[in-house]
């Protein structure tokens, strides 16, 4: 799938044509205007590995402080990172905690709050990968290497328990409105046994989980111009001043900042490029 370029944007962006066996959402982008990237990137409720394909890397300033790396991975951050690139080539994989969990080798607990580069979590693999990637010709080529990839990391045997599985959905499928007491009398569990439980599989407590999910529904409202006081509600928030702390917290911004119109193009339709492949897909990932 060619998601197209947009004559006023100077990027292209495409997908492939299906998800693959792992429904691993995957994406490509190019700047082809030379414009470069400057990205600052708010948590997300999935776990997301970027490859550059050019030969200048990309700049992360994160909690850990500024590299330039040729690929990464990002765990559940609490904090918002700024990425940069004077001309970005790159491959973006989305994967779900509870994929993460078979397909990394790690917990996702493991990754911290910051960024991983890819060769201390894949080693000589990593390298390779980005080779084979950088001789493709073309998008569908690269998409078939990333899945093909991924397939040969699958580790079925390991994943969450189901009842950490099943707490997850209850989040996601709530948007993130749930009460942590609930998710522990529905699984038949102590609050204590899921927090550590939860949190050594998914990488961030119950709570955060919940918090991080929250706050992705209400960039949704944002970006879409609707008033903050309105969303706040909508999203279950306690008060506007609720909303403003979590928005703070996640994208290091203000809700009045967050609207389609003021983002950077390359983060606008970076967005919309996503949500055009969990929709047709109905991949439960955040954008």
């Amino acid at each position: 799938m060619d998601f197209g370029r947009e004559p006023d944007m100077g990027w292209d962006f495409a997908g492939p044509a299906d998800a693959g066996p792992l429904d691993a959402a995957i994406i490509g982008y190019r700047d082809a205007s030379g414009a470069g990237l400057d990205l600052r990137v708010a948590g997300a409720a999935a776990i997301t590995v970027v490859i550059e394909l050019g030969d200048r890397g990309l700049i992360v300033d994160d909690a850990a402080g500024q590299r330039t790396l040729g690929g990464f991975v990002v765990g559940l951050p609490l904090e918002a990172m700024r990425i940069r690139s004077e001309r970005a080539e790159c491959v973006e994989v989305r994967l779900s905690p509870i994929q993460a969990y078979s397909l990394l080798g790690v917990s996702p607990t493991d990754l911290g709050r910051g960024v991983v580069a890819l060769e201390d979590l894949w080693g000589s693999r990593a390298r390779r990968l980005r080779e084979r990637l950088v001789s493709t010709r073309t998008w569908d080529e690269r998409f078939a290497v990333m899945k093909s990839f991924l397939a040969h990391l699958d580790r079925p045997m390991r994943t969450p328990d189901p009842e950490v599985l099943a707490c997850w959905n209850r989040i996601l499928a709530s948007g993130g409105r749930v009460k942590i007491g609930e998710l522990a009398e529905s699984v038949e569990w102590s609050r204590k046994r899921l927090w550590a439980r939860f949190e050594s599989q998914i990488g961030l407590t119950p709570k955060r989980a919940a918090m991080l999910v929250r706050f992705r529904y209400a960039v949704d409202g944002l970006l879409a111009g609707r008033p903050a006081a309105d969303v706040a509600v909508d999203c279950g928030y306690t008060d506007q001043a609720h909303l403003c702390r979590d928005v703070s917290l996640f994208a290091d911004r203000t809700p009045g900042s967050l609207r389609a119109d003021d983002l950077p193009t390359i983060a606008r339709h970076r967005y919309r490029a996503w949500g055009r492949f969990f929709q047709d897909r109905r991949v439960p990932l955040d954008r």
